[in-house]
Formats: C-alpha cells, sequence, structure tokens
C-alpha cells in the first residue's frame, strides 16, 4: 500500500535505482544518514524544508505518478509538482467550463459547497453541546445563515454569507478548547497557536484535496465558489470548505484537549507563530489517523 511521506528536514532528495534516497542536513549543513523510500511505496511527498533535487529526479517522480507538495517557512502552501495528467477529458473540461460560465448552474454546484460545510460546522459544535460546552448561541447563528443560502443569486453574495457562518464558527473555538485563546483569525502569518494550527491544517486538506481531484477528470483550476485565477487550483480550494471541519477542526480540538500539543510545540517570532517541527510531526500522525480511520454507518 501506497503511503504519504513528510520530509521535514531540510535535505537533498535523489534516485538510487529504483528507490528514493532522502539525505537530510543540520542546522550547520552536514549530512546525515540517508533513508532510502521505495518508489512503488510512495503516493505523495510533503516538503516543508529545503529540498536539492535536479530534473532526473523529477522526471523519475513524474513516471511513477508520485506528487510533491511544497510548504513555505510561514506554513503556506507554496506550489506543487504534478505529474502529466493521465485522466484527460475533453468531454468533462467542457462540461465543467460549460457550468462554470452558467451562472444558474454554478451557483447551484457553489451552494452545495457551502451547505455541506455549514452542515460539518454544526456537527462539530452538537457534538460539544453534547459534552457541556455552550455552542448553542453559535448553532443558532449559523442556522440563521444557513437559511441565506438557497435564496442567493451572486457567488459574491455567497461568499459573503459563508464568511459570516465561519467566522460565528471560529467564535465557537474558545468555547471548545481552553488555553489557547483565538480572538480572530489571521492567516499571513497567523498572530497566536490556534491560528498557526488552523493554518496548517488548511494546507494539508488543500493537498489532500488536490490529490483527490487528480484522480478524477475534473480540472482544478475551474471552480465554481472561488473565483479561477492565475497559479492557483481553486477547485480544490471549494473542496476543501466541506472537509476542513472533519479533517481539521476535529484533530485541532483532539490534540489540544487531550494535552497533545502544548505551548512549547510553537515558535514564537516577533510578529507570528508558527508550528516546531515536533508540533507539525504531532499533526501530521493525528491527520494521517483521521484518512485512514474506517466508520461503519449505522
Amino acid at each position: 500500500m501506497k503511503k504519504s511521506y513528510y520530509l521535514f528536514n531540510p535535505g537533498k532528495l535523489s534516485r538510487k535505482d529504483n528507490t528514493l534516497k532522502f539525505t537530510p542536513v543540520d542546522e550547520n549543513g552536514n549530512q546525515q544518514k540517508p533513508r532510502y523510500l521505495p518508489i512503488e511505496g510512495v503516493q505523495e511527498l510533503y516538503v516543508f524544508g529545503s529540498l536539492d533535487a535536479n530534473s532526473a529526479l523529477y522526471n523519475f517522480l513524474g513516471k511513477n505518478q508520485v506528487e510533491v507538495h511544497f510548504f513555505d517557512y510561514y506554513e503556506n502552501y507554496s506550489g506543487s509538482f504534478m505529474p502529466r495528467d493521465q485522466l484527460l477529458s475533453g468531454k468533462t473540461l467542457i462540461a465543467q467550463s460549460r457550468h462554470y460560465l452558467n451562472q444558474k448552474l454554478r451557483i447551484i454546484i457553489a451552494s452545495k459547497f457551502i451547505e455541506a460545510a455549514a452542515y460539518n460546522m454544526l456537527k462539530n459544535l452538537k457534538y460539544y453541546a453534547g459534552r457541556g460546552k455552550n455552542t448553542q448561541p453559535f448553532i443558532e447563528a449559523i442556522q440563521r445563515f444557513s437559511i441565506k443560502i438557497t435564496e442567493t443569486q451572486k457567488v459574491d453574495e455567497l461568499m459573503g454569507i459563508e464568511g459570516n457562518i465561519r467566522m460565528s464558527y471560529y467564535d465557537s473555538f474558545e468555547e471548545i478548547v481552553e488555553g489557547f485563546p483565538f480572538e480572530t483569525r489571521t492567516k499571513r502569518p497567523p498572530h497566536n497557536e490556534l491560528n498557526a494550527l488552523i493554518s496548517f491544517g488548511n494546507m494539508m486538506c488543500y493537498s489532500q484535496c488536490l490529490r483527490a481531484i487528480n484522480q478524477t477528470q475534473l480540472n482544478p483550476t475551474i471552480s465554481f465558489l472561488h473565483e479561477p485565477g492565475h497559479r492557483r487550483y481553486s477547485l480544490a480550494l471549494d473542496l476543501a470548505e466541506i472537509f476542513k471541519p472533519i479533517l481539521v477542526d476535529r484533530i485541532i480540538f483532539k490534540l489540544i484537549n487531550r494535552h497533545e500539543i502544548k505551548k512549547e510545540d510553537f515558535d514564537r517570532k516577533t510578529r507570528f507563530i508558527t508550528l516546531k517541527d515536533r508540533g507539525k510531526k504531532k499533526f501530521v500522525q493525528a491527520f494521517e489517523e483521521k484518512l485512514t480511520e474506517t466508520i461503519q454507518h449505522r
């Protein structure tokens, strides 16, 4: 079974026969013991440190359908190396473009992303309401905004509703977790620990959605809720709205409430906060466990 691998240390990645050879380096640039990864067991690579690689290596990765996702120093998603499209479909591309260009068709699809996201947010809040947390005011606020989704005929207005829903949802975080003040959502850069966790988790979710889209005939640059733009896979942003409450927020709540993530797992800079490598590894481990979890429907 193929696995995802996470490269937190800077180092050199090269080909060794039919194996990937990763040689990490320490803070002084000294090479450490290399690690070998059989190519047939690699599904994708997540790179959080600087990576030294050449074109021959990327040719090797492309032939074996291995994606590489890059993150910058601030834990923001930077970009991806994607193998050549294998599931090309002109009919799907035309149909996807037609649904984007037709305002009525686009609003139907875009609204479904928001409805699903709001549904999963409410599931989280109701779960904690049943455990004594005072999340009812936030539940009622989201329900009020959700009523307006089907009444909206413009995508920009729909994005405004989505913003209000998510603001109400984020306001509940300080009720659900203890010891980590939220204040307000700050992204680039995050101003506190909770925002750093959210940003890191959202980028992980975005990468997973991009991987899932690439296993279909859909074009990841043509989206319906977020406006398509240059050099970004905006359809993955659409899809991530649905899964962030499930794949990211639930993990954050669990890691904090079980005291698995602590203040010591964050690196405090002058104007921003990031996760240390050990904090990233804790989140990644929980993220991988969530992805491989089997759910039995009642």
